[in-house]
């Protein structure tokens, strides 16, 4: 229980002092390491054992694994009372109150969540209709309109501005893109959608937009936490001031220094206006960290202390001991790469796990050449990035299948499904789809549709899988669902693809992952707001761990620690990017993702840069490069100076040795007959 907790003795003051703040507004400003989720766990716990209701308590968080894990940490310190605190992600509470709030708003219950890529296909729809797939000047694809549509909703900057400022290409065509946004928005209301960016407006909608709704929205809960604040967008700060507006118990926690989402909406000003915003703030600032040795805090702390605006933080361990970070110079990429893979050799045969270590880069492509050598020496790695479970065609098509069995209005799905029948082009799906329409989107409409001759059994079975569905039960669990409608599926998957069997496991593991779920609404609900990047991220790790060494762009390594951390490419031009030269903006955020990388490191960190890029691996042209400007002469001061192989020494001349004199000359001549 509560009361059982000496929060004096398990928390160090800065901690104690956030964990057992009274009502109010509090920021809590918690550097790299320092225990942030250890205080904000242990406030929730204070909260409790004061006696609030836990179903008054809500903690917002930006995945649902940090939300699960935090959960799970107060119900251990507190009890099973906490089971009924409120907690998740922003988009999933957002769609819990719509299913809940939302028809008093005008939104249909059973309303149908659109995935990025599904999202874009409706994008596309409406371009194509208006005529802008046909132009003969240039227009923007549907990934780039979907990409500022997201942008303009979740930051608020007009769209004029965002193609101004990203793709001044198309600044002259704000209109016409506007035009395909208001047919994307009459789509997804006519067919009953709802898109990941349509969560947030909404959820704001019912706050600001109904006086009567919104009050009834905001009292549900007493007091709101929410975590890594820096990461909240303009839409997201909204929704706090609306939920916190009466009580003004508001908790967040964040680390300005570790905004480096900007390009995702994030904006660090929410945090940095905090107190602004909610007048009479209480900020406390943890600065003891936990996870890195001094010398490595000491250049940390030198970088970002060189931020135009920050809130002012030293971190400092109690730990002794540690080398300072190295500042390592290579000739080329190819001598980067070999002293990083001979010292990650070095150190795992003294004893450090390759799960251990990790090589950070400010972008994907910049590890071509590490990656290539690694594989060459059988050195195991695994690369944070690529393609998501979600995201293979095969899984996209069976979860098209049962999201028009729950909203069999959904056009981008229906889509989907007719291409797969053998012969069918967009022509003949759309005749299908204005059938459908004309038929109120009753699936019984698609018997009357004369197939492509190629597709005529196909489509029988189509009809047939429909009807058979149509006609089960309403309480048919989800992975019967997914077993009828492969029986159709499966002889399309083993006709399009000549190596089936690990397609085939990927639907197999989707049942499995499916059965853990009430209901077909709220498995895709889920996948929709939280899409795993691979089957295991739902379905449960197996408990074991391969050893291998990670691989991960610096915005993927936020939140994670290793023993040892290699920065590779810190040069002008690739850490920062060169399109951060742009604005001082871009390029404090550049700075920030530096401090994220160097920050993960626990006991080792070093830091390199080719004095030589060549235009490819085998090419001639190469430019002079300049260390990352954020490796001042400070920070270097504090770092250990070295090159990845010295020159080897000049070989001296030695006496005439002992022996039958030689004439080097003589032998050259007498080859040829000279005299």
């Amino acid at each position: 229980m509560t009361e059982a907790i000496d929060f004096a003795a398990e928390l160090n003051p800065q901690q104690l002092a956030a964990a057992t703040f009274g009502d109010g507004p509090l920021l809590v400003v918690a550097g790299a390491g320092t225990g942030k989720t250890r205080a904000l766990v242990y406030r929730v716990a204070h909260l409790l054992g004061r006696g609030v209701p836990p179903h008054r308590i809500l903690l917002l968080t930006f995945t649902r694994r940090a939300s699960q894990e935090m959960l799970g940490r107060v119900a251990r310190l507190a009890g099973g009372a906490s089971a009924r605190v409120h907690g998740g992600t922003f988009h999933a509470t957002a769609h819990r109150l719509l299913r809940a709030y939302g028809p008093a708003a005008g939104l249909a219950k059973d309303f149908t969540i659109l995935d990025q890529g599904d999202a874009e296909d409706l994008m596309g729809m409406s371009r194509a209709a208006l005529g802008f797939g046909q132009r003969k000047s240039r227009f923007p694809k549907k990934e780039t309109l979907h990409h500022v549509y997201s942008r303009h909703v979740n930051t608020e900057i007009s769209v004029e501005e965002i193609l101004r400022d990203d793709l001044p290409q198309f600044v002259e065509l704000a209109a016409d893109v506007k035009r395909v946004f208001a047919s994307y928005t009459k789509r997804k209301e006519e067919r009953n959608l709802v898109d990941y960016d349509d969560l947030l407006l909404f959820w704001v909608a019912m706050l600001e937009g109904s006086p009567e709704l919104g009050a009834r929205i905001s009292a549900l809960y007493d007091h709101v936490l929410v975590d890594e604040y820096q990461d909240t967008n303009a839409l997201q700060a909204r929704i706090l001031r609306a939920m916190c507006g009466g009580h003004r118990n508001i908790t967040v926690v964040g680390d300005d220094a570790q905004s480096i989402y900007a390009f995702r909406g994030a904006n660090v000003r929410n945090m940095l206006d905090f107190p602004a915003q909610f007048p009479n703030t209480t900020v406390v600032a943890l600065e003891h960290n936990y996870r890195s040795t001094q010398p490595i805090l000491d250049v940390t702390n030198t970088v970002i202390s060189r931020a135009h605006q920050r809130f002012t933080k030293n971190l400092f361990t109690r730990r002794t001991g540690g080398e300072p970070p190295a500042l390592v110079a290579a000739r080329d990429e190819h001598e980067q790469t070999s002293w990083v893979v001979d010292r990650i050799l070095e150190l795992h045969e003294q004893g450090t796990p390759l799960r251990e270590m990790a090589v950070l880069f400010r972008a994907g492509y910049m590890s071509a050449d590490l990656e290539i050598e690694l594989t060459n020496r059988k050195i195991p790695f695994e690369k944070w990035g690529g393609l998501k479970f979600l995201e293979a065609a095969h899984v996209k098509d069976v979860l098209a299948f049962l999201r028009i069995l729950e909203n069999p209005r959904d056009e981008v799905s229906w889509f989907r499904v007719l291409l797969l029948l053998p012969g069918v082009g967009d022509a003949t799906a759309r005749s299908a789809i204005d059938l459908l329409v004309d038929r109120e989107w009753d699936p019984r409409a698609l018997a009357d549709l004369i197939p492509p001759p190629r597709a005529r059994e196909a489509h029988a079975a189509l009809v047939s899988l429909f009807e058979s569905l149509r006609d089960a039960s309403a309480d048919r669990a989800v992975p019967a669902e997914i077993a009828a409608l492969r029986r159709m599926y499966d002889a399309i998957l083993r006709e399009r693809y000549d190596r089936v069997e690990p397609r085939l496991a990927d639907l197999d593991q989707l049942e499995i992952i499916a059965a853990k779920f009430p209901s077909r609404a709220a498995f895709l609900s889920e996948l929709a707001l939280e899409p795993p990047s691979a089957t295991q991220d739902l379905a449960g790790a197996s408990g074991t761990e391969d050893d291998t060494l990670i691989l991960s762009t610096a915005h993927s390594a936020k939140g994670r620690e290793w023993d040892a951390v290699f920065i590779i490419w810190a040069v002008d031009g690739w850490f920062p990017s060169s399109r951060a030269l742009r604005s001082d903006e871009e390029m404090e955020e550049e700075r920030r993702l530096m401090y994220v990388a160097m920050t993960r490191a626990r006991h080792h960190l070093a830091v390199l840069y080719p004095l030589n890029s060549y235009g490819s691996r085998w090419g001639s042209e190469y430019t002079i490069d300049q260390l990352s400007r954020f490796i001042d002469v400070g920070v270097r001061d504090r770092m250990r100076r070295m090159a990845a192989y010295p020159a080897p020494a000049p070989i001296g001349a030695e006496e005439q040795p002992p022996g039958t004199p030689l004439d080097l000359r003589a032998l050259l001549r007498g080859r040829f007959g000279a005299p």
